[in-house]
């Protein structure tokens, strides 16, 4: 069993009261096989990129949307606004993920370094802060002392210790690139379902009045199924989370139909 497989039986066993469940997760066998096993799967790490790429793809979209069929434009307005903001929002919010986790990452590696520059010329001192660190958390002066004692044994772990302990920091994993291609991605995917009956109608007829309406119905599905997924990230309950995502995104949709409203007054008023 992998370490998450295991952790998300204990996770299950916790909610369901199940004893001998959480017993069965923390049994010596499982804990020894897991923890010489990577930490997830490959795509776990990026999950967050994929949800709340997703989120933002629809909700953006569903607003423009909503925006042009406020102010009762052509179903070709629609499209070119919604797939000009589908493209450029989903490349600038993959752009600013790459730039966020290579950002991250870089001032790691920089802080790293002077940590270990500290630990290499300075050793009492960078004890003294380990000690004071466990200290603050409650452990006795003795406690304190044996687990520095254990963690500088080795200089690449208590550099590592002096990361968590002092400066709150743990390395990011994930791949820069790989973490834009998977906001990228799934923003396109989700962004396109509020789209989907007004590309349709560009090569079938769709009767008048059936594209907004069915847009909106497809949209509060996602909208609700992306924010109850959300849970494999915040591990919340599903059907709030989801109904959570619906309120708000139905809420800048809303919004969005209303400005669409009034513009078309104005420009009808002038």
């Amino acid at each position: 069993m992998s370490l998450m497989k295991r952790v998300d039986q204990a996770r299950d066993a916790y909610r369901k009261g199940d004893v001998s469940g959480s017993a069965e997760a923390h049994a010596a066998g499982r804990i020894a096989i897991a923890a010489r096993e990577e930490h997830g799967a490959p795509s776990h790490a990026y999950l967050g990129d994929m949800v709340y790429g997703g989120l933002d793809g629809i909700v953006t979209t569903f607003a423009v949307v909503s925006g042009v069929a406020g102010a009762q434009l052509g179903s070709g307005i629609v499209l070119i606004l919604g797939l000009a903001n589908l493209f450029a929002d989903g490349f600038s919010m993959a752009v600013g993920a790459y730039l966020s986790s290579k950002s991250d990452q870089e001032y790691y590696d920089r802080e790293y370094q002077r940590e270990a520059w500290e630990v290499e010329h300075f050793p009492d001192g960078e004890r003294t802060e380990l000690i004071e660190a466990y200290r603050a958390k409650g452990y006795t002066d003795e406690d304190a002392t044996r687990l520095v004692d254990i963690q500088t044994k080795q200089p690449d772990l208590w550099v590592k210790t002096m990361m968590v302990e002092e400066l709150g920091m743990l390395k990011d994993e994930r791949n820069p690139v790989t973490s834009a291609l998977a906001t990228l991605v799934s923003f396109i995917i989700a962004g396109s379902i509020p789209l989907l009956f007004y590309l349709i109608g560009l090569v079938t007829p769709i009767l008048a009045g059936i594209a907004f309406p069915a847009s909106l119905l497809l949209s509060g599905a996602a909208l609700f199924g992306l924010g109850a997924a959300k849970v494999l990230v915040t591990e919340r309950n599903f059907f709030k989370s989801g109904l959570e995502m619906l309120v708000v995104g139905g809420a800048a949709a809303g919004v969005a139909y209303v400005v669409g409203v009034l513009l078309k007054g104005l420009g009808a008023g002038g």
